[in-house]
């Protein structure tokens, strides 16, 4: 199972953890991992490269697993708090359909 952890300070989204594999199919052919990998992703990229906002991104490969975290403020806080809260509910609704699958969890 794929879990996404949402980290927050008060109502604030602080960044993200997400982990394993959703075991949805075989590896090339997970339609849900893929779909978490590409949420993850346009995250990422639109936080770093379209915001300009120093994001701190850790990657464990042999865990399955990636970090993001937002700086202390963001030059737009509410563009980052925009791509991170339209993030979260892309991976609920994609919970709601593969709930055997992945977790979203907001910590």
């Amino acid at each position: 199972m794929t879990t996404v952890t949402f980290l927050t300070e008060g109502k604030r989204i602080i960044g993200f953890d997400a982990k394993g594999h959703s075991g949805y199919a075989e590896a090339g052919g997970d339609i849900v991992c893929a779909a978490v990998s590409t949420a993850v992703k346009f995250a990422e990229t639109t936080l770093s490269e379209v915001l300009g906002e120093r994001v701190k991104t850790k990657v464990n490969e042999e865990e399955a697993r990636i970090t993001l975290h937002l700086p202390a403020t963001c030059e737009d806080e509410d563009a980052a708090q925009a791509v991170l809260t339209g993030m979260m509910l892309t991976l609920c609704s994609l919970r709601d359909e593969y709930p055997d699958h992945i977790e979203v969890l907001e910590v």
